[in-house]
């Protein structure tokens, strides 16, 4: 890790030190970290809410499981049709899931 041996104090009105709160804890980092990225010309972005997380795991175990049948097809010379279809129906699901909760517009009222 670099060492961080410049200090720069600066002043901001209450509004931006508002604001600058809001983003770091948008982007789940702290303020001066915020700032060191912006210099260095980065564009946060905000941290994924929880769901995120739970899409990931799932989509990481299906395709681990997609993996293992692949695996087994391999070594054996045969598909566990089943199986594969199994696999297939749910990640037809997720999709759908993710499009419902990502992709599709929100009625606003």
């Amino acid at each position: 890790m670099e060492k961080l041996d410049v200090k720069i104090t600066f002043r901001l009105t209450k509004e931006e030190a508002e604001h600058l709160d809001e983003l770091a804890i948008k982007c789940g980092c702290s303020k001066s970290a915020l700032i060191r990225a912006l210099v260095r010309g980065y564009q946060l972005c905000e941290k994924p809410d929880p769901e995120f997380f739970k899409l990931m795991r799932e989509l990481i175990g299906i395709g681990s499981r997609l993996n293992q049948l692949a695996a087994k097809a391999n070594a054996l010379g045969y598909i566990d049709t089943p199986a594969l279809q199994e696999e297939a129906k749910r990640w037809r699901e997720f999709q759908l899931d993710v499009r419902k909760k990502y992709l599709r517009p929100k009625k606003l009222w």
